[in-house]
C-alpha cells in the first residue's frame, strides 16, 4: 500500500517520491496546504473506493494515519 500511496501523493502534491515516507507529515514535510489536502483525499477517495468524511481529516496528519485509516475501514493493499 504505501508504495502506490507514495505514486499519489507524490503526484498529488509535486513532490518527489523518495521523500514521502509512513512518518511524512503532509505540512510539515510535505509542504501540503489546505487545497493540497482537499485534492488529495479525493484522489484517494477514488483509488480505493471509500469516502473519507471531513470530520476524520484532522486525524489524518501523517502518511502512515492515512494508512491506518484506510487498512480500518477494510481497504487492502
Amino acid at each position: 500500500m504505501l508504495e502506490r500511496m507514495k505514486e499519489i501523493i507524490a503526484e498529488q502534491l509535486s513532490v518527489e517520491e523518495e521523500i514521502v515516507t509512513e512518518s511524512s507529515s503532509f505540512k510539515e514535510d510535505l509542504g501540503a496546504d489546505s487545497l493540497d489536502l482537499f485534492e488529495l483525499v479525493m484522489a484517494l477517495e477514488d483509488e480505493y473506493s471509500i469516502e473519507i468524511p471531513s470530520d476524520d481529516l484532522q486525524n489524518l496528519l501523517t502518511v502512515g494515519d492515512v494508512m491506518n485509516y484506510l487498512k480500518d475501514k477494510g481497504v487492502e493493499a
